[in-house]
């Protein structure tokens, strides 16, 4: 099998689009600054993830006075995850940065990401604050995230993993095949490889708008998050059922001890009842559990996709439909 040829030295950023109409101009405006003192080739690519205001139309526009910004508008809310797989996936460059568009990440930082993973031959560089600008919700759901990684990636990188990195885009091979809607990047990327690195950056607080996880929204992507990609929840239910049935020959040998030695008759109603709740709890439990993966199993085998792209501009050229994007990239679309 021949060798795939090496991507052109340059860098990709890739910022996953909602609703952020009004902080894109400001974004673009400052990643060009940073992007052109690299002296190496770049881009940006915006995935517009179904956002309800107008931000296709400031991507547009965007990539019209800019050709250096590649914007991809999705046919529908897919996740942030989702929409940095597609961009990913688009990516052009060896380099690849992932970024918010909220500007709590400061692209300023994005020369020392790339100075570490050279230096440090790193294949993957987290840019991990020295404070979160976060809100309580917020830092719950990171928590419990990093806690799942930490089975894939080791308890070291894992307290390191945020949306804010730059890796080499080669690393995409590892899971071109991915097809599944649940989707974690930093997961992935441990498919490719283990060489992880981070360094202390700058997080500023938000200055447009609110942030758009709600609460509902942080527990679905943790309940992915877990079910997703680690098999501890089976592992809890498999240890939960050996547990009561211990308890449930304790109780039996609590009965029988006490009805030969003391003469005692067998406990009534009450004691039955709680145990028969006990066990009927823990059913349930171990058989939500195996529901939720047998769900991903019928949502893999359901072939359903990640994402699906509506429309893209590419060097300020516009794509009409999927098929067309699919023809111009077909590496990288899945």
């Amino acid at each position: 099998m021949p060798d795939r040829p090496l991507l052109p030295r340059g860098i990709s950023v890739v910022v996953p689009v909602y609703n952020s109409a009004a902080t894109l101009d400001n974004l673009v405006a400052r990643l060009r600054p940073v992007l052109e003192n690299l002296g190496m080739p770049y881009e940006a690519v915006l995935v517009n993830d179904g956002s309800r205001d107008d931000s296709w139309g400031a991507i547009e526009r965007l990539c019209r006075s800019n050709p250096w910004v590649h914007g991809i508008d999705l046919m529908r809310n897919n996740g942030q995850e989702n929409a940095l797989l597609c961009g990913i996936r688009a990516a052009r460059y060896e380099f690849a940065a992932t970024i918010d568009d909220d500007l709590q990440n400061p692209p300023e930082e994005i020369p020392r990401l790339i100075e570490k993973l050279e230096a440090d031959r790193l294949d993957v560089v987290y840019g991990t604050p020295r404070r979160e600008q976060h809100g309580l919700f917020r830092d719950l759901a990171s928590v419990i995230t990093k806690l799942v990684l930490q089975e894939a990636m080791g308890a070291k990188n894992a307290r390191n993993v945020t949306a804010f990195k730059v890796f080499r885009t080669q690393l995409r091979e590892a899971f071109e095949q991915y097809r599944s809607p649940h989707v974690s990047i930093d997961v992935l990327l441990t498919w490719g490889t283990h060489r992880f690195g981070a360094l202390t950056v700058r997080h500023d607080p938000r200055v447009v708008g609110t942030s758009h996880f709600t609460f509902r929204r942080l527990a679905n992507h943790a309940i992915n998050m877990i079910t997703g990609f680690s098999v501890v929840p089976l592992q809890l239910a498999s240890l939960l059922g050996f547990a009561f049935s211990l308890l449930g020959f304790a109780a039996l040998a609590y009965v029988l001890v006490d009805f030969f030695v003391r003469g005692d008759p067998v406990p009534g109603f009450p004691f039955l009842a709680a145990l028969i709740a006990i066990f009927s709890g823990a059913q349930m439990f171990a058989l939500g559990i195996i529901g939720e993966y047998l769900s991903r199993i019928y949502l893999r085998a359901s072939d359903r996709r990640p994402y699906t792209i509506r429309r893209e501009i590419v060097d300020a050229t516009p794509i009409g439909d999927e098929q067309d994007a699919r023809a111009e990239r077909e590496p990288h679309v899945p």
